[in-house]
């Protein structure tokens, strides 16, 4: 006859369910407290994302709340139950809490289920941030050592000096360097960027309360770091329009790129310039080669692309009107020619250059 093995019984100590409901009673309180607090450390939310963003931190801080007080509490209440008896020898053995499933499953699944809630409500956020729709305004940031200037359609010259943006307008903005890793962050719209030479951050907000709010540098760029810093001026619409106009807002940019003496692009230079600014986002090769946006090798005489990405004929004036002004689409956003740091001359090399390789 078989021996019937005896399970041996959990011991958790006699005060373990006291504690474990004392834990429970000390977590809501520091949960409704942190989930019902009106912002993080003192900051107005000026605009959109904040608030996403700060319920998303309050929902961290509650978690983070409920996970210190388990923590802290049980090592606290096992390590007074299971102390070392006065009268026990120096080869005495301990206490063996071994064989608990429950408490095993519910210490696996609790963690398991934060970490998926978190990762689904934080993908959300950063989505919906990503993928607005409909925005109004769309402005250019580019950074130096040490300062900012700020991009306008409709304006001929980058502004220098504080960034200003209209009440309630849905809003995009670029950010990109010309020199060194800078950063951008508006504390109290909850947006952050790394602004880098080459590259195309993208940012979106909607402002909803007038005022002046910094703009720093997160990133250690130099011995002016310190130093690097502006303002965004959130202004009524109205006023937003009178200062357009002081800008010269009824100029235009040249956007359409026949300004561009195209027939003084040199092949060579183009070659060498695309290599440079263009190869790390487009191959040489045919239109699905796509590296981040697409190849670049029969832009002009592609059978399966009959129009350029924003829908134009693929003459020599029409790319240069992409590579000057950008583009912004379902395939991503390429930078302008002043955020890329590249002249008119530039870009009839570039012309002169993508044309000898559909030649070919």
């Amino acid at each position: 006859m078989a021996q019937r093995v005896v399970k041996p019984r959990t011991n958790l100590g006699p005060g373990f369910w006291p504690v474990t409901a004392f834990i429970v009673v000390v977590s809501a309180i520091m949960a409704y407290f942190t989930l019902t607090s009106p912002w993080p450390i003192g900051l107005i939310p000026a605009g959109e994302p904040a608030p996403a963003t700060d319920a998303l931190f309050r929902f961290l801080g509650a978690v983070g709340a409920v996970i210190f007080n388990i923590v802290t509490i049980y090592t606290i209440y096992f390590g007074i139950v299971f102390a070392k008896a006065k009268n026990a020898g120096p080869n005495d053995i301990g206490v063996q809490i071994h064989d608990a499933p429950v408490l095993e499953f519910w210490w696996t699944a609790i963690p398991t289920i934060l970490v998926v809630v978190l990762a689904i409500y934080s993908t959300k956020i950063w989505l919906d941030i990503q993928n607005t729709q409909g925005d109004v305004l769309t402005v250019e940031a580019i950074s130096y050592q040490y300062g900012y200037q700020f991009r306008y359609p409709r304006l001929a010259q980058p502004v220098s000096g504080a960034l200003h943006l209209p009440l309630n307008t849905p809003t995009t903005i670029h950010v990109t360097s010309r020199d060194v890793i800078h950063g951008f962050w508006i504390p109290e719209m909850r947006i952050k960027a790394d602004m880098v030479p080459g590259l195309i951050n993208t940012l979106r907000v909607t402002p909803t309360v007038a005022g002046t709010y910094p703009i720093i540098c997160t990133e250690f760029c130099g011995v002016g770091h310190g130093a690097m810093k502006t303002t965004l001026i959130v202004q009524s619409q109205q006023d937003f329009g009178k200062w357009f106009a002081q800008q010269g807002g009824s100029q235009r940019s040249g956007g359409g790129g026949g300004g561009i003496p195209l027939a003084s692009g040199t092949v060579d230079a183009g070659k060498m310039l695309f290599g440079q600014k263009c190869s790390a986002c487009h191959s040489t090769g045919p239109f699905t080669q796509k590296i981040v946006g697409p190849g670049l090798g029969q832009i002009f005489n592609d059978p399966a692309h009959a129009k350029l990405v924003n829908g134009t004929d693929p003459t020599p004036q029409d790319v240069a009107n992409i590579v000057k002004n950008g583009f912004q689409g379902d395939i991503g956003t390429m930078p302008s020619a002043q955020m890329n740091a590249i002249s008119n001359k530039d870009i009839a090399n570039l012309v002169a250059y993508l044309a000898s390789l559909s030649k070919k």
